[in-house]
This record gives structure tokens, sequence and C-alpha cells, in this order.
């Protein structure tokens, strides 16, 4: 969905920290100690409310919260709470794809249209507008790492509009298929030509979600639930569909009413997550991402060579890899993960490299959250300077 790019937006921020004093982040139940990260993360006007979750090497696990998770009731963020996930999604949708690799039920090199219902594939086939450079097919590895240069359908303006825009409030509860979804990204000139660079683009995982329903005769969303959530025991974590309230327990989402710091906020929990599909429909827990991510990185889910895959960012110039990407922090560790923004809602999860460190954060809005406040909890969770009070 249309997501924040954390590479991007964290990197100056991060080398600004990279010479900052250490901070300390207060507990769960509060306490002493200095102000957490945590905090600076609600706005008094625009972002009610922050949690984060986070685990290390040992096992022990820190919930943080701020704000509220609903400004009508005061009532707290609960570590259980449901929420919507976005583009987190992808990262599931990327581990689907790759299990399936592993299976030799598809290769990465596959030109996609093999994997495709007949009319998606003729309408990806059409000849581009741009030249017979835009004929060259995009394969499966492409669209995981978004360089298949198609059109994202998010940056559709009229779409963009009603979805996420002004039109958001009447056409809240539409509902839109793939095929809808994707001929609104094909009516639009491709951004580049399929292997010659990297751009997001929501397009890329609408399409693996129609690969892997022909390639297993499954939905995205079941063959989701059958490897991923039900061996993981994601008991909080759900593909809705057309679902359009949040299942329970849940606080509310919100989004800027207008584009003014003092214009409040709109509840925008309820919708139909159809819009985002296979891009970005998840709805999940803290201790559901932070599990899902461990699990991941530490080998569980996929084999060694998928994994390594998964972290290959050569196409893309070290900014992604296959439904993955790394941030680099001032401490000289990378950590790998995916953020998520849909209406009301924004969300990151991090974690080492072997994924036995891990952090989830989030939001209840999706306005603008301060950047080093997010460097500012990344570099303690995982930097170790921050963690003992010494300058970095």
């Amino acid at each position: 969905m249309p997501t924040r790019a954390a590479f991007p937006r964290l990197t100056a921020a991060m080398a600004a920290l990279s010479c900052a004093v250490a901070v300390s982040v207060t507990t769960g139940g509060g306490g002493a100690g200095a102000r957490s990260p945590v905090e600076d993360l609600v706005s008094e006007r625009t972002v009610p409310g922050a949690a984060e979750l986070s685990q290390d090497a040992h096992g022990a696990v820190r919930f943080t919260t701020a704000g509220v998770a609903d400004v009508r009731t005061g009532r707290r963020i609960l570590p259980t709470d449901r929420f919507r996930a976005g583009s987190i999604t992808k990262t599931v949708i990327a581990t689907v794809a790759l299990q399936l690799v592993a299976e030799h039920r598809l290769d990465l090199d596959d030109p996609v249209t093999r994997h495709l219902p007949a009319d998606a594939a003729a309408a990806l086939r059409r000849p581009g507008p741009d030249g017979p450079e835009h004929d060259r097919p995009v394969t499966v590895r492409q669209l995981l790492e978004h360089t298949s240069g198609l059109f994202s359908y998010t940056d559709d303006r009229a779409f963009f509009g009603r979805v996420f825009g002004a039109g958001f409030a009447a056409h809240r509860y539409e509902h839109h298929t793939a095929d809808t979804l994707l001929r609104t990204a094909l009516a639009h000139p491709a951004y580049a030509p399929p292997g010659s660079g990297y751009r997001y683009s929501n397009t890329d995982y609408l399409l693996l979600g129609m690969v892997i329903r022909q390639v297993t005769g499954r939905s995205y969303a079941a063959e989701a639930r059958h490897r991923v959530i039900t061996p993981l025991r994601l008991t909080g974590t759900s593909f809705p569909g057309v679902r359009t309230t949040l299942p329970s327990p849940h606080g509310r989402a919100y989004s800027p009413s207008g584009p003014g710091p003092d214009d409040g906020v709109t509840d925008v929990t309820d919708l139909n997550p159809s819009a985002a599909g296979a891009a970005g429909e998840l709805v999940s827990t803290l201790p559901d991402l932070n599990r899902f991510f461990a699990a991941l990185l530490g080998g569980d889910l996929l084999p060694p060579a998928q994994l390594r895959a998964m972290r290959d960012t050569t196409a893309s110039g070290g900014r992604y890899g296959l439904g993955l990407f790394p941030v680099r922090l001032p401490c000289r560790r990378t950590v790998w993960g995916h953020n998520g923004e849909i209406n009301g809602s924004y969300v990151q999860t991090l974690a080492t490299t072997d994924g036995r460190r891990v952090v989830s954060y989030r939001v209840n809005s999706d306005a603008d959250i301060s950047r080093t406040a997010e460097a500012k909890l990344l570099s303690t969770a995982f930097c170790p300077t921050h963690r003992t009070g010494r300058t970095g």
C-alpha cells in the first residue's frame, strides 16, 4: 500500500544519531527514566497512540505504549490489539511464493505470465506504449523485488483520491477485485522496462497474489494461513478479505482531518480492505509480527537458499530484497524487515539477521511521525551503545 519506505526516510535521522548521546526507554508499565522514543511518536493533534514490542536475544520481552488507543474512551493500546498491517502483507506473500520456489512449483526467473489466469496474462503481454524494450517479460523475481517497472495502481490519482484521499468517506466500503486493480495499473505506461531498476509498486504483489492462486488452486490468504499463520500460531493475524471491521480486541484508527496541525483526526477504523489485497490487507498484532519475523529470519519458514535470496538486494542497489528490506544502523548493524501503511495505521517490524532480536512498533494514525523518534527507537533496540548509556 502507499507506504513510507523506511530505508530512505530513516537514513538522515540514523546518520544524525551516530554521534548522539544514547537514550534509555521506559518499561511497559511506565516507571522512571528518560523519555521513551515511543512517546515521541505520539502527536497531540494527529497521532493519538503508539506502542512498541521488543524481544532481545535472550527472549526477554518489553512492551511500551504511549497515548491512547481510542480518543473517546481514553483506553491505552493493548499488546493483543488487532490493527491493519498494510504492506507487511508483502513479506508474508513473499514467504509463500519462496516456499513454492523451494518446492519447485515456481522458478524465480519464470515469466509471470506463465502463472497467471489467461485474461491477466493477456493483459500483461500487450505491447508496451514506449517501445519494444517494454515488451520484455516480467519475471517472478522482478515482482518480488520491485524491479518489474509496472505502474503501481495506487499511484493512479483518481484511485488514490477515492481510497486514501478526500473521497475516502464516500468510498470506504467499496469492493475492488484484483482484475479491476490490475486494469487500473495497466492503463498507465510502465515506469521502466522490466529489470532495469527498482521502483516500489503495489501492482507487483497484486500479481503475486494471482500467481499463488494459479499455482496452488487456493487463494493467497488460504495458502498463507496454511503455510505461515497456522504453523506459527499467529492467533491475532488474519486476511480479512472484504470484512470491514477489525476483530476484537482493537483500538481505533485515525487519519488527519485536514492539512493543518490543529485540524484533529477522523476515525477511519472501518473500511473494505479489498483495495489493498495481496499488497496490504493483513490484520495482525505486535506479538504475531515479532513471532513471524523471528521465525522467518531464524530459518524456520524457508530453506537457506530461499532465505539468502530474500536478503539479496543487488538489483535494487541495496534498498529491497524479496519482500524484505535492510535498515543500516549507526552502530554498523543491519536489521531486516518491512513496514506497512494503510488508512489509520503505520507499523514497522525489524529484526537482526538471525531473528533473535526483534522489534515491532506502530501508531494508530497514517499521519507523518517523527523520523528522529523512529531512529532513536531502533538504535535503543538494536545498538549496544544506546542500551548501555554510552555515547555513540
